[in-house]
Parts: C-alpha cells; sequence; structure tokens
C-alpha cells in the first residue's frame, strides 16, 4: 500500500515537461504520436520557451535509448515530435533546443539501418528549410557533410535501399547547402574541405545515373525507375549549389570537378564531361562564365604533357562551355585565352612530329599515335573558332593581327625549335594557324574595311599566298573569301560556270562606301597581283581555280568601282595572255585553268556592268569557244576527267576576247580608254622572291650575275655575288633598326613641341632660320656671277688690266634709273 502511494507520489513530483513528453507516446507505438498531448507539448514549448532546450534535452535522451532497444516505432515517433516543435517554435532559446535536435539526428545517420538513415536526412532537410531568427555561432555541419557525402556512395548489397540511401546522402547536401550558403556566422561551405567532399559525391551519382539510363530500360520501367534514380535530384542539388556560388567561390566549385574526371579519367569519353560543364555554365551567373573558361584553359596547360584524348576532351568542353558562355566566355584577358590554345595547337605539332612528349625516343617514352594528336589539332581550331564567335568586331581584328604575329615566316622567324623535322614543323604550323584564322575569320562583318583590315595584317597574309604549298595558298585565299563577303554572296560563286543570266543568282549588291573605295585604292593592286600570281603556279588544282573565280567575284559585287571594274577587266584580260604564254611553262592543264578562268569572270563582270556592246562580245566570244574551243570553258575543264589537247598552240582567233574591242565598247559607256587600253603587268617584288623559301634556316644561295653596263662586250660579266641567309638577315636587321631610330627621332621632335616650353621652342626655330640663311648665302656667293661693272676694268699694280665684280647692291646708278 505504501509502495504504490510512492510511486504515485513521485510520478506527481516529475517535472511537468517530462510528464507532457511521455505523454505523446502511446502503449503500442503504431498508433503513432498521440496529437491531442503533442498539442498541449507545443502549447507549454510556447507558453515557456525557457523550458524548450529541456525538453529537446529529455526526448533526445529517450531517442537515445529507444535506439538502443530497437524500439524504432517509437523513435519516429520521437523525431515526428521534434519535427513539429522545430516548425512551432522561433524563439531566441531555440539554438539550445537545436542542438539536442542535430545530436539526435547524428544518432539516427550514425546507424546501420537504412530506414533510421533515411528518417533523420528527412528530419534534418525539414531543419534545413527553417529560417532562424537568432544566429548561432558555434554550430558545426562537418560531420553531416562528410555522413551525407558517404551515404551518396553507399554501396548496400539491396539495389532499393542503395537508391533509398543515395538519395536521402543528395537531399542532406542539399540542405546542408541551403543552411550555410547565405549565412556568414556558418562555416564556410565553400572551402576546399567541404568542396571536396561534396562534389564528387554529386558527381558520383550523375555519373551512376548515367550508366543506369545507359541500359535503355523498358518505357514502363522508365517511368518507375524515374521516381527512385538520384539523377534528377542530383542535377538538380547540383544546379542550386553552383547558383548560389559568388565570384570568390566558382573556383572552389569548379576544382573538385576536373579534379573528379582527372581521378576517374572521364576526359576520354568527353559526354559526361561535356554534361558536367553544361551544367555548370547554365548554373552559374552569367558574368563569372570567364572564371569557368580560364579554369579549363589552366588544366588544358597542367595537362600538356597528358595524352592527346584527354587534351582533346579538355579542348571539347572548351569548345561547348565558350558556346554556351557567349560574350562572356572570353572575360577580360581576350589575348590570353587564344594564346593558350595556340600554344597547345604548337605542342600537338611538336608531338606529332617527334613521337613523344619529350622531344626524344628513347625507350620508355610514352609512343604517341599520330591520328588522336590530329584530332587534339582540328578541336583546339574548332575551339578558337567558337571563341572568336563570341567577340566583337573589334576585338576580332585583334586576334586575326595576333594570330598573324604567331605564324612563322619562312626564313626569318627563328623561335622554333631546331630539329631534324624542322622544315615539316613549319609547314604544319603555318596549316594550323592558317586553318585558326580561317575559323576566326568566318562570319565575319565590318562596315570599314580599311580599320578592320590593316596593312599589318593584310601584308603578310597576302604573302603566304605566294608560297610553293598549295594547301598554305588555300588557305589563304579562304581567308580572304571570308574577309571580303559580307552580303553571303560566297557561296553563289563557289562554282566555275558560264551563266547566261546572273539574276538567277540572286547578287546583293550595294553602292560601293567611301571606306571601300580608299581600302581598294590602297590595297587593290597587292590583291590583283596575288591573284594574277595565284595563277601561275603550277601546282593549283580545280580548288584553287574555284577559289580565285570567287574571290573575282566578291570583289566585283562588294568593293567594286568604276576603276576596280576597269583593273579587273584588265586583270582577266593578262590572265588570258598568260595562258597563251609559252615562256611560263604552264602544263596544259593549267592553261586550259586559267582560260576558263578567265572567260568565266568577264561572262559575269559583262553581265554586272550591263554594257550591251560588252556583252555581246563576250557571249560571241564564249558561243566560238563552245563550237571550237570547248576545252577553253570551265564546262569542260573543271570536271573530274577533263578531255584536253596535247598542246594549245592553235589557240587564236575568234576564242579570244579581244583587248581593243573591250576598249572601244565600253569607252563608249564612260569607262576609262586609256586605262582600258594598257594591259596589265604585275610589278615582281623582293616579296615574291623571299616568300618562295621553303624553311627555317634553310640557306638561300642566290646567283646574281649582273651584266656590266659599261662594258660593251656583252660575254665580259662581274664575278657572281652570293647572298646567303646571313646576308640577308643583317640587311632587314639594319632596315629595321633604321627605322626605329627614325621612329625614336620623331617621338622627340613631337614631344619637344608638346613639353617645351614656348621660348625655347623659338629660339630654336630662330636658330634653324639663321643656319638656313647663311647657307643659302654660301650657295649663292657660289654659283651666282654678276654682270660686268659699269665702271668697266681697273689697273693693277702690275699695269695689268684685270675686271673687277662689283655686287649689285654696291653699283651707282644714275638718278633716272632710280624709281
Amino acid at each position: 500500500m505504501y509502495l504504490l502511494w510512492v510511486c504515485g507520489c513521485c510520478g506527481a513530483l516529475r517535472p511537468r515537461y517530462k510528464r507532457l513528453v511521455d505523454n505523446i507516446f502511446p502503449e503500442d507505438p503504431e498508433d503513432g504520436l498521440v496529437k491531442a498531448n503533442m498539442e498541449k507539448l507545443t502549447f507549454y514549448a510556447l507558453s515557456a520557451p525557457e523550458k524548450l532546450d529541456r525538453i529537446g534535452a529529455y526526448l533526445s535522451e529517450r531517442l537515445s535509448r529507444d535506439v538502443a532497444r530497437h524500439r524504432y516505432g517509437y523513435v519516429c515517433i520521437a523525431m515526428e515530435a521534434l519535427d513539429q516543435l522545430l516548425m512551432a517554435c522561433h524563439c531566441q532559446s531555440i539554438n539550445l533546443f537545436v542542438e539536442s535536435f542535430l545530436k539526435m539526428v547524428r544518432k539516427l545517420l550514425e546507424s546501420d539501418k537504412a530506414d533510421l538513415q533515411i528518417l533523420g536526412t528527412n528530419s534534418f532537410v525539414k531543419f534545413a528549410n527553417i529560417e532562424e531568427d537568432t544566429p548561432s555561432y558555434h554550430r558545426s555541419y562537418d560531420f553531416f557533410v562528410s555522413r551525407f557525402s558517404e551515404m551518396c556512395h553507399s554501396n548496400n548489397e539491396d539495389p532499393d535501399n542503395r537508391t533509398k540511401i543515395r538519395m536521402a546522402g543528395i537531399r542532406g547536401l542539399q540542405g546542408v547547402v541551403r543552411k550555410t550558403v547565405n549565412d556568414e556566422l556558418q562555416a564556410n561551405i565553400w572551402d576546399p574541405q567541404h568542396m571536396d567532399k561534396i562534389v564528387p559525391s554529386l558527381l558520383f551519382n550523375l555519373q551512376s545515373g548515367e550508366r543506369t539510363e545507359s541500359r535503355s530500360p523498358s518505357p514502363l520501367q522508365a517511368s518507375e525507375k524515374e521516381k527512385e534514380s538520384p539523377v534528377e535530384l542530383t542535377e538538380r542539388c547540383f544546379r542550386e549549389l553552383l547558383g548560389r556560388a559568388a565570384y570568390g567561390n566558382i573556383k572552389n566549385a569548379v576544382t573538385p570537378v576536373l579534379m573528379h574526371l582527372d581521378n576517374h579519367s572521364l576526359w576520354e569519353g568527353k559526354t559526361f564531361a561535356v554534361r558536367c560543364f553544361k551544367i555548370i555554365m547554365y548554373s552559374i551567373q552569367s558574368q563569372h562564365s570567364h572564371l569557368v573558361i580560364q579554369q579549363l584553359l589552366g588544366h588544358l596547360d597542367a595537362n600538356s604533357k597528358n595524352s592527346a584524348k584527354v587534351r582533346a576532351g579538355i579542348v571539347e568542353v572548351l569548345l561547348e562551355a565558350a558556346a554556351i558562355a557567349a560574350s562572356g566566355s572570353v572575360g577580360p584577358t581576350v589575348l590570353e585565352v587564344f594564346n593558350t590554345l595556340l600554344r597547345q595547337l604548337r605542342l600537338s605539332v611538336d608531338y606529332e612530329l617527334t613521337g613523344s612528349y619529350d622531344g626524344s625516343t628513347n625507350i620508355g617514352t610514352k609512343i604517341i599515335k599520330a591520328h588522336e594528336e590530329r584530332q587534339l589539332q582540328e578541336a583546339v581550331i574548332r575551339t578558337i573558332g567558337s571563341f572568336a564567335n563570341t567577340l566583337p568586331t573589334y576585338q576580332r581584328s585583334e586576334v586575326m593581327l595576333f594570330i598573324m604575329g604567331k605564324i612563322p615566316v619562312p626564313g626569318l622567324n627563328l623561335t622554333l625549335p631546331s630539329t631534324e623535322s624542322e622544315p615539316e614543323s613549319t609547314r604544319m604550323i603555318q596549316v594550323m594557324l592558317l586553318k585558326s584564322l580561317v575559323q576566326v575569320t568566318a562570319g565575319f562583318q565590318t562596315t570599314n574595311m580599311l580599320t578592320a583590315l590593316p596593312s599589318s595584317f593584310l601584308e603578310p597574309l597576302l604573302s603566304f599566298s605566294l608560297t610553293d604549298d598549295p594547301e598554305v595558298r588555300l588557305l589563304v585565299l579562304q581567308i580572304l573569301l571570308s574577309l571580303i563577303d559580307r552580303h553571303d554572296n560566297r557561296p553563289k560563286f563557289s562554282k566555275i560556270s558560264i551563266i547566261s543570266d546572273i539574276s538567277v543568282l540572286k547578287l546583293k549588291v550595294d553602292k560601293c562606301s567611301r571606306q571601300d573605295n580608299l581600302f581598294m585604292k590602297k590595297h587593290g593592286q597587292h590583291l590583283y597581283r596575288h591573284i594574277y600570281l595565284g595563277c601561275k603556279e603550277e601546282s593549283s588544282g580545280q580548288q584553287h581555280y574555284e577559289t580565285l573565280y570567287t574571290l573575282l567575284g566578291l570583289l566585283s559585287v562588294e568593293l567594286a568601282n568604276e576603276e576596280v571594274v576597269v583593273d579587273l577587266i584588265r586583270l582577266a584580260l593578262a590572265l588570258q595572255d598568260l595562258a597563251l604564254s609559252t615562256d611560263e611553262g604552264l602544263p596544259v592543264y593549267n592553261r586550259c585553268a586559267v582560260h576558263a578562268l578567265a572567260a568565266a569572270y568577264l561572262n559575269l563582270i559583262c553581265q554586272l556592268t550591263t554594257v550591251p556592246a560588252f556583252c555581246q562580245h563576250i557571249h560571241e566570244v564564249i558561243e566560238v569557244r563552245q563550237k571550237e574551243g570547248a576545252y577553253l570553258l570551265p564546262e569542260d575543264v573543271f570536271i573530274e576527267n577533263p578531255k584536253l589537247p596535247s598542246s594549245l598552240e592553235k589557240v587564236e582567233g575568234g576564242v579570244l576576247f579581244l583587248q581593243s574591242k573591250i576598249t572601244e565598247v565600253l569607252g563608249g559607256s564612260g569607262y576609262n580608254t586609256e586605262r582600258l587600253a594598257t594591259p596589265y603587268i604585275p610589278q615582281f617584288t623582293d616579296e615574291d622572291r623571299l616568300s618562295k623559301r621553303k624553311s627555317i634556316g634553310e640557306t638561300i644561295s642566290l646567283q646574281v650575275e649582273v651584266e656590266s653596263r659599261n662594258s660593251p662586250e656583252k660575254e665580259e660579266r662581274t664575278p657572281a655575288e652570293e647572298i646567303t641567309f646571313e646576308i640577308l638577315k643583317n640587311a632587314i636587321v639594319d632596315s629595321v633598326g633604321m627605322e626605329e631610330q627614325e621612329r625614336e627621332r620623331r617621338r622627340q621632335v613631337v614631344e619637344k613641341f608638346q613639353k617645351a616650353p614656348f621660348e625655347e621652342i623659338a629660339a630654336h626655330c630662330g636658330a634653324r632660320a639663321t643656319m638656313l640663311q647663311s647657307k643659302l648665302n654660301q650657295i649663292f656667293e657660289i654659283t651666282i656671277r654678276p654682270p660686268p661693272s659699269p665702271s668697266g676694268t681697273i689697273s693693277s699694280g702690275y699695269g695689268q688690266s684685270q675686271s673687277r665684280s662689283v655686287p649689285i647692291y654696291e653699283m651707282k646708278f644714275p638718278d633716272l634709273c632710280v624709281y
């Protein structure tokens, strides 16, 4: 009797919060939380917030006991009660309650039971979505980052449990990020120690999901799996993480991605790496895009001695990232981006030629596969073009100049290493860099050709059109076409043919602007000369002649005024004379091709000028050729197996275009007949000879024999002078030095007149004027003799008469002669 009374008394003496907590637990855990008693506990916690920490501590004690005794039903009830209290209470004392709550969540996450881990994760996610009114200075989430990351890599034997645990881990990481990313008082989640766990865990699940999806399940299975698969959840979490990254945190977020792709050899497959960086580029703020690009470029440099597949994978990712980032991809360091890509291009060429990464072929060195290096080179070239497409016109012009400065000029650029494969290395680098220029200039649009294409770019480019390499010449022509074509007329001239009515081409022709006129006045003759010399090359093929025809057509519709039209007609007639000449030693095919090119272009230009008599003459010659010499027309020359004569000795009469006739008919329409009647003769310069050099460092021996003009005997010649590479180099260096001195002198003069005081400038100019006057007086005294003096002659002391010259200003004239 006394025992029962004591027990009842002790129960009544227990603290009220403990009684309220005990009352929420039913006798049978399957009945769930007692809601009426839970409402009483919640009301008590809100009425006495100072008791909240004790309520949390007691619940934590009960939960730990129930976990140890495997009473998981009561564990679930305790966590549900904690969740409701968290959602209802936002007082200043909640921090101590949160510590108890996190302690219980930690206890559940440490359990081996999948259900308890998921239960703890769900409670943590609910807590993460609560905005606390009071800050916490001492709370740490290191354990949760580590534990949730570990759950993301779960290898549970049961596939369903494994998927559930991984998804719980992903949701937990998402909760940690939400809870800490915007709270400066919390631990910095962007620190490398946390990012190195969070990011690889997310990528692991992305990659696992990709492998699962690749098995191609049935539609029904796919719909069921979609709910269970962690892929979508992982991607959403990853995007949320990146979307919250500020400027200073981008590097810490992207570096683990690069390391993960390295460690798991995922660059070679490209697909997953591209997918990861697409997520990154679309998720981060657009103004931070260039930071990701810079990290990728730095990673490419760091892997410069890795396999070509790895480097190609990084370059492909760069290509995709640049396309997404658009104008924000390059950032402030424009030329540095292109410098890195060009350096990789050059290294790849060296690797391909030497066969190893260290330039040696010793046993044990990693052998390089040439086809893989070529694939890498093509990928780099495409990436350069992709970056260039994001730039405005003025920056693209700078990039074009930058790349042009990197192209080795034969015989002058000595920056390449000296190897046995040096000539081939130079040629390959030239080809690769010119291909890069083709990509950069694709779609290039400018209203002012003169500023967009300065002489510092155009002259070196044209010089490459005179090399012996047909591939280099073709690339130069393609670059010129991209630069000149501003109205998308290029595809309409892609094939050489005789078009009876050019209206079917639907050409877009605008009036030539003043800037275009100035451009052609400055550079027109250079373009004509290189077109003419390009037709003289024996190694030119069908593609070269088609490109030259396209260039002539674009010049006619894009940059032609009356003077340019006259010059282009003269050029076409000069090409006809070139094909007739036997002195050049051109093969029959080349001569027929030049005849066909001239005919096709004259047919085009006559219809553009709309002079009926001109058109009639051109059409008459073409009709004669169709009957008597079809091999002089493009339809019979530019085919797979052209039927050509063995020689072209009888090309004369009606099959030729007559310069006199064309001059006559165009003169009647107001064209410059004097200029039309003058045959076009290109002026050969030193550039033509120097451009024929084939390799760097190759000694050029030109035996220059000059006939002595003073000697009447033609047989006597001066000794041959041997001109070597060193002599040419010294001459160029001397001329460059003189130019530098002249430029420095001019700069000093300008600076003096800008900064010196007026008195000093006046004194300087006065001194120069005085010196000039004294020099003039000396010249006059020497060259000008005064007329005989009116005083006649005077006698010398020795009895001889001596003429005396009296200056005009000392002569005495009669008064009547002076006005």
